[in-house]
């Protein structure tokens, strides 16, 4: 009996042309869009953690919503963002998760996984510009703002 081997299939498409994508030019726009997109009735509930896929001038091919925890914590699989990243051919990210209790203050698991995820993009040429958490009420933290990048 001959070997058999699956076939693997890799595809992204645009449903937006490029010249209609969002720019992110701060954190604030990066905020802003955030809060205009995430599901307002599951943002103060679910700890959720998302990945915003950039070209190389920094406009948005999309967001990914990579996991979905529970009210104090998501698990994040960097093998599995960086599938989404390659797949999409994104050569930025900006990664973002919320609080739902509004606490707008960066925990130490918080500051381990924006290092790890660092690490491996610098491996593969992708740039990480910052790590945004945000709160229900409209309020934002950027890692980048406050040096930790």
């Amino acid at each position: 009996m001959k070997d058999k081997v699956n076939e693997i299939r890799i595809s992204y498409k645009e449903r937006i042309t490029s010249p209609f994508w969002r720019t992110i030019k701060s954190s604030k726009d990066a905020a802003e869009m955030l809060h205009e997109l995430w599901d307002k009735d599951t943002i103060q509930v679910h700890e959720s953690f998302k990945v915003i896929l950039l070209n190389n001038s920094n406009k948005v091919k999309g967001i990914y919503q990579l996991s979905k925890g529970g009210i104090t914590s998501t698990i994040i699989d960097i093998r599995l963002l960086f599938a989404v990243v390659l797949k999409s051919l994104s050569v930025a990210i900006i990664l973002t998760h919320n609080h739902p209790s509004g606490t707008l203050k960066a925990s130490q698991a918080d500051k381990d996984i924006t290092n790890k995820i660092k690490k491996a993009a610098e491996l593969l040429d992708i740039r990480l510009l910052d790590h945004i958490l945000i709160v229900p009420n409209g309020d934002y933290y950027s890692f980048a703002d406050y040096g930790l990048m």
